[in-house]
């Protein structure tokens, strides 16, 4: 996943794109193809060429913490002339509109264009070279703005199908809260911790939410995060055995950047979770921000665990639980 950027306006006319959207749109089909993939239209033989090797390192790069390699997104690629009505209501999809005549060249990402709830990016351009460096500078653009949709419809999803008793549970000892979907059930909470997961026969989806008060100038660097996520995690969650108990995985070193979203300012930590004394483990991704009256740290968690099965789709799910968060209305 890559930082979330602000998502590029271009000024430029979509013969298509811009007909399609208005006061139609609640007509419109829901969106087909799984979650994660992304049809690509573009001609065979710039798929196949340099053009083709960008698009793939962008969006087909391995998606970061994973134990086993897996891509960003799954492509399908299809060429202009085979771009029918059957592919128009996929969920997103990136065109690319090389063509000498075009007036300015440049990105433009649209929403429920064909379909809904559908990302749409185009990129324009005079050549295919021209493309080539467009997608180069504006790649982070066209990532963020799939990430954006693929986790706005989780998002959606979990509204329609909420179980609301958790969120009312949750928010009683934070003052905030996620939005859970059907399925997540409160496991555990105290007055400083909530355990809320999603637990299948081979796959767990969790959601952890903590607080802590706030000590030192600086409780948002990497080493001051794990410190109280581990300290947390010994004591709120066991492991099956005796003397086991989560915490984070050492031989690789967690990652922190800062986002904002949505008016939010948040801590975003990444690293793999395991058991300690035992053979679990898997990724996890948290948000730490203050309280309102910023005397406390709160603490957004979500973890996957599925040994048996691919992962990104089921981190992905979990993580946009925490993008749902909002604070308790008075």
């Amino acid at each position: 996943m890559r930082r979330i950027v602000s998502i590029l306006a271009a000024a430029l006319t979509i013969v298509g794109l811009a007909s399609c959207s208005g006061s139609g749109k609640g007509l419109l089909p829901n969106v087909s193809g799984k979650a994660g993939e992304v049809i690509v239209v573009i001609e065979r033989a710039d798929w196949e060429g340099a053009l083709g090797d960008e698009v793939r390192e962008l969006l087909a790069a391995d998606c970061p913490w994973l134990y086993i390699r897996e891509p960003l997104y799954s492509l399908v690629n299809v060429p202009t002339g085979a771009f029918t009505e059957l592919f128009k209501v996929h969920r997103n999809i990136v065109i690319f509109n090389i063509d000498p005549q075009i007036a300015t060249p440049g990105v433009l990402v649209k929403n429920d264009v064909w379909a809904s709830p559908q990302c749409i990016v185009q990129i324009s351009a005079h050549d295919s070279d021209e493309a080539l460096s467009i997608l180069k500078e504006k790649g982070a653009t066209v990532v963020s703005a799939i990430e954006q949709a693929e986790r706005d419809r989780v998002i959606r999803n979990t509204l329609l199908y909420e179980e609301s008793t958790i969120r009312t549970a949750v928010n009683e000892i934070f003052g905030g809260s996620p939005h859970f979907p059907s399925g997540y059930k409160l496991r555990m909470s105290n007055d400083h911790f909530a355990w809320i997961s999603d637990v299948k026969q081979y796959v767990t989806q969790g959601v952890f939410v903590y607080k802590y008060p706030v000590t030192g100038s600086d409780p948002f660097t990497m080493e001051n995060i794990i410190a109280k996520r581990n300290q947390m995690l010994r004591e709120n969650v066991p492991g099956m055995f005796e003397n086991t108990y989560m915490t984070t995985a050492e031989y690789i070193t967690p990652t922190v950047e800062f986002i904002k979203y949505k008016g939010r300012d948040f801590a975003q930590t990444r690293g793999y979770w395991e058991v300690y004394n035992d053979f679990m483990g898997g990724p996890f991704v948290s948000h730490s921000f203050y309280s309102p009256d910023g005397s406390e740290i709160i603490v957004l968690e979500a973890f996957v665990y599925a040994p048996r099965y691919d992962k990104r789709q089921y981190l992905r799910q979990v993580e946009s639980i925490l993008y749902s968060f909002e604070w308790k209305k008075e």
